[in-house]
């Protein structure tokens, strides 16, 4: 195991003349044992830092050290660490068996290790009898589970994962998951995990980096970043469905309330009025799960337009003058297009942002 630090990292690209900043100068220390997940929609600069740490790109500015080494100008052959990738890249002709035992028979270690370490491998990953078999003749779950065996028998430092369950379906997904979070609780190795998908980020990660055109928008552990998002960004991103956000400012006609531009009214309790003057618009965040039947402050009314069943919930899309917001209720209630709903808001679960900088207030 070994602790991977960046230090002002930044990527730029240039093609003729046009100038790319794929990074914005990264600050970032994983550590030892640590499960570190980079997630953001496409474009985001995730990828990109984990080449950066692989060796496979070479960082514009700045730093990366994995252990005590400054690895800035080691291949990437020389950096003890093992990279999975969306794509699975296993060698079509050789077996499984091949394939696992392939890196460290360039490495020109014993036989014998080479035959204990794929053994070790396979048990792990429950791929024993699946040896003898070339890729085509497995699924693309096992695929992927070869795939993570040829890294696990290097013994690195450092796992590199690059959306290694991309190219799964829905149902696999969920399957190995489950099986890279029990792998990496048998092995403890450093690893960083590039992600799309905010639902491996939450079940997967000790902390969460949230970037987003190329910059870190937040890193924290999953809870404290679905409960306490440093801005608009990453409360949209993280959560499904997603925060509803509602622009509009803080009015203390008839006690402290909230009002948007398009007629929705909350009352507020004073102890919640964020800290912003009269004439300053906010953005109010309000997880679809802080809303429920009922009466209570804050609260307000909503008209039912949508009900999704999704069998253990249903998710209910209401209007309130001109807002649209989604809440969870339980796969029981079952209003109808058209009702007028009385709701109540978690106090806990009200959200302020600046309207301007998209800041947590």
């Amino acid at each position: 195991m070994a602790r991977v630090v960046l230090e002002g990292v930044r990527k730029i690209y240039q093609d003729k003349g046009a100038v790319h900043v794929a990074v914005h100068g990264i600050d970032l220390e994983v550590g030892e044992g640590e499960f570190l997940v980079l997630v953001g929609p496409s474009g985001c600069g995730k990828t990109t830092t984990l080449r950066m740490v692989a060796g496979l790109e070479t960082p514009s500015a700045g730093t990366i050290r994995i252990g005590e080494r400054v690895v800035n100008d080691v291949a990437a052959k020389d950096r003890d660490i093992a990279m999975v990738f969306q794509n699975y890249a296993l060698y079509p002709h050789l077996s499984v068996r091949e394939n696992l035992g392939f890196a460290l028979k360039l490495r020109k270690l014993p036989r014998a290790t080479i035959d204990a370490r794929v053994q070790e491998a396979a048990e792990l990953l429950s791929i024993g009898d699946l040896l003898s078999r070339k890729p085509k003749q497995l699924s693309g779950g096992q695929r992927q589970r070869v795939a993570l065996g040829r890294a696990i028998v290097r013994h690195p430092q450092v796992f590199l994962f690059d959306e290694p369950l991309s190219n799964l379906d829905a149902k696999f997904r969920v399957q190995m998951r489950r099986e890279i979070a029990a792998l990496r609780r048998r092995l403890g190795t450093t690893t960083m995990y590039v992600t799309h998908d905010q639902i491996e980020a939450m079940s997967l990660g000790d902390r969460i980096v949230v970037m987003h055109e190329g910059r870190v928008q937040q890193i924290g552990t999953p809870l404290d970043i679905y409960n306490r998002p440093a801005n608009l960004f990453v409360a949209g991103f993280l959560g499904t469905p997603p925060m509803n956000q509602i622009r509009g400012r803080v009015v203390r006609s008839d006690g402290p309330a909230f009002e948007s531009e398009g007629g929705f009214r909350l009352r507020v309790p004073e102890p919640l009025v964020p800290p912003v003057s009269a004439e300053g618009s906010v953005v109010l965040g309000i997880r679809p799960e802080a809303i429920r039947p009922g009466s209570g402050v804050p609260g307000f009314e909503g008209a039912v337009e949508e009900v999704e069943p999704l069998g253990y919930e249903s998710l209910v899309t209401v209007r309130s003058g001109d807002t649209v917001m989604t809440l969870r209720v339980d796969a029981g209630v079952t209003p109808a297009i058209g009702e007028v709903m009385t709701l109540a808001v978690e106090p806990s679960g009200l959200h302020w942002f600046d309207a301007a900088a998209g800041a947590r207030l």
